[in-house]
């Protein structure tokens, strides 16, 4: 079936309230196969839910009034039950939440309709997709293959053309990742922020809220809606902004599209670059590690057995680093972004590939391959900047993406990127 458009949807629930909610219903029951339904969604709503939710969209005003989405289970719903981030954990561990994540608030208050809350790559530490206790999320258009994660529910009911935007989160890539992976365009935001200071946490210090769309007019309304006037205020600037293109591990149809962006970053600028970028992985997987275990000291060993074993490991190490193994990670960060605020001094932003590679089979999902895509998302990470991924189509009909990485989520540099991918889809 054909996907619909934020504007198509707005349309048919302003038209005929229960006509929408039927679609929408019809759409989450029979795009995907039941195993990846299983896999993509935590829990969806029944049909007179659904009917009533877009009945009482049509008393909101803007453009997400009567627009479907679906929300990563990492956000709180009052009245339903809490948040379980993708784990295998009974749902008796985590209490309920009386109010309402923040996000999703926003977004009810708009008249957007929350179709389903979507599963994730447990506890969101994992750029795959995979998940042992729900199933493995697959890119809907080429079975076997990963959406990318940990945003992967949310990636998959936005490419399988259920919703036309879906809420996710990104700590080290989990929406740059599957947006790239799926063809979709991303959106990332800061840490610490109100959108995502609510969620349940995987690094406090590095979450962040974001979303998913189909098309850049759909992320042009997601972002006027949610960011607000400001992220538009300098539409009529005269000149274009200024940035460069790194070109790190990158596929020649990605280079190519980044060019369109901005011109290749000059030799000097390019090691210089280089420099500030290298030992950033590492310094991540400590930094983040160590946040993790703090997040889940209280249940990692007496509920060893509702974790899968990788997860597991990966949030253990967190207990294990030494205070000089901290603080030299510390330091990397704070080299780095005192890199980050020097480029932005010359330039107002950066482009860079967002993975290596188009979306991995099962077998490719190895250890090599997550540290490759580390290396391209953990610098803005450190940095702790947003950034706004831009699907580059590929000749073998999948796809990878751009980072357009900039100091301000309501950087004009946002919209002038999704207005010059509007007019090279025109």
């Amino acid at each position: 079936m054909a996907p619909l458009t934020i504007a198509d949807w707005r349309e048919l629930s302003a038209r005929d309230a229960d006509g929408a909610a039927r679609e929408l219903a019809r759409r989450l029951r029979t795009t995907l196969s039941p195993a990846q339904q299983r896999a993509c969604f935590a829990s969806a709503g029944a049909p007179d839910e659904l009917a009533a939710a877009f009945r009482e969209a049509r008393e909101a005003a803007g453009e997400l009034a009567g627009v479907p989405y679906t929300l990563k289970d990492l956000y709180h719903v009052a009245g339903q039950p809490a948040a379980r981030a993708g784990s295998g954990f009974p749902s008796n561990i985590f209490p309920a939440h009386e109010k309402t994540s923040a996000l999703p608030r926003a977004l009810k208050d708009a008249g957007a309709v929350l179709a389903a809350r979507t599963h994730l790559h447990e506890f969101a530490y994992g750029l795959t997709g995979e998940n042992q206790h729900h199933g493995d999320c697959e890119h809907p258009r080429f079975p076997g293959r990963t959406t990318g994660g940990s945003s992967s529910g949310a990636a998959a009911s936005v490419a399988a053309g259920i919703v036309p935007f879906a809420i996710g989160t990104d700590t080290g890539g989990s929406i740059r990742v599957p947006a790239a992976f799926c063809g979709l365009f991303g959106m990332r935001l800061t840490p610490g922020d109100a959108w995502i200071s609510d969620a349940f946490p995987l690094a406090p210090a590095f979450d962040t809220a974001g979303w998913l769309t189909r098309t850049a007019a759909d992320m042009l309304a997601v972002n006027r809606c949610i960011l607000g006037d400001a992220a538009t205020e300098n539409r009529g600037r005269a000149k274009p902004p200024r940035g460069c293109f790194a070109d790190f591990d990158t596929l020649a149809p990605v280079a190519a599209a980044a060019r369109e962006f901005a011109p290749a970053a000059d030799a000097t600028a390019r090691e210089q670059i280089a420099q500030a970028f290298l030992g950033a992985p590492e310094a991540y997987a400590i930094l983040q590690s160590a946040q993790a275990f703090h997040v889940h000291a209280r249940w990692l060993d007496i509920h060893r057995a509702h974790y899968s074993e990788e997860v597991w490991r990966r949030i253990d190490r967190g207990r294990h680093w030494t205070p000089e193994q901290l603080e030299a990670a510390r330091a990397k960060q704070r080299a780095l972004q005192y890199f980050w605020k020097s480029f932005f001094k010359t330039c107002d932003f950066l482009v860079m590939p967002a993975t290596p590679f188009a979306a991995l089979t099962k077998a490719e999902c190895t250890q090599e391959n997550r540290e490759r895509m580390l290396a391209l998302t953990v610098p803005a990470s450190l940095g702790g900047l947003p950034v706004l991924t831009v699907p580059v189509a590929l000749p073998s009909g999948l796809s990878a993406g751009l980072q357009i990485i900039v100091s301000d989520a309501k950087s004009p540099v946002i919209e002038w990127a999704l207005e010059r991918a509007l007019e090279r889809a025109g």
